[in-house]
């Protein structure tokens, strides 16, 4: 079936103001895990266009802190966040957040961090592991104990090594395709639960050249 950009979860996304179809991904993995609740601290890594902190700041409410980064500015208006335009690769994130005002440690760690795909395959594959090994080292600096890591990665030989690093860390280690994920996609969502801090920062690559995100994680991806 041909790529819809305009399918059901869009035009949802549309109705409910939220800024992306990705939403949707999110919403479940909540609804599986119970994973947010009102008050709670959340760092979300590749934030832009926003959704996955709009769906966080309805449920932590008021009380609830969210601090989104990307490359990209985030133009949509939560109370409750603060959304820092950077590379997490390569500025210092404990600064950022002592700029922002919200510190950690965080009780949630979400990235749906994504390269900007070049259509060829392995290429993609390694660059979406890459950033969810900084995705993972940012949780092991800023996730208090037992909290919990969220992660996409584009489905590939590195899969299994990613989620041994999880298990390294967490009590708990699943991996999820959500509905509103299309049927034809790499993407799979990691949910690690019970951070025991057990392992060191993972060692990763030296950071490429930033690059810009890659479309609104509800681009079609490469053949």
């Amino acid at each position: 079936m041909p790529y819809n950009p305009r399918d059901k979860w869009f035009l949802k996304a549309k109705e409910e103001n939220f800024a992306a179809r990705s939403v949707y991904k999110l919403e479940d993995i909540d609804r599986r895990y119970k994973i947010l609740k009102p008050g709670m601290k959340v760092l979300d890594l590749g934030a832009a266009p926003g959704s996955w902190s709009q769906y966080a700041s309805r449920v932590l409410g008021e009380k609830g802190r969210i601090v989104g980064v990307d490359l990209k500015p985030v133009e949509v208006d939560l109370p409750n966040a603060v959304f820092l335009t950077a590379d997490v690769r390569a500025v210092d994130m404990g600064a950022l957040m002592l700029e922002a005002g919200i510190s950690p440690p965080f009780d949630v760690v979400m990235s749906d961090m994504a390269p900007m795909t070049t259509g060829i395959r392995l290429q993609d594959q390694e660059r979406s592991f890459e950033l969810c090994m900084f995705a993972l080292a940012a949780a092991d600096r800023f996730l208090k104990s037992g909290g919990t890591f969220i992660a996409k990665l584009f489905n590939s030989q590195e899969t299994d090594v990613f989620r041994a690093e999880l298990r390294k860390r967490y009590k708990r280690v699943e991996m999820v395709k959500p509905p509103a994920t299309r049927s034809d996609s790499r993407e799979r969502f990691f949910v690690a639960l019970g951070f025991t801090g057990g392992a060191k920062a993972p060692k990763v690559a030296k950071a490429p050249p930033a690059e810009p995100a890659a479309p609104a994680a509800d681009a079609p991806p490469p053949a």
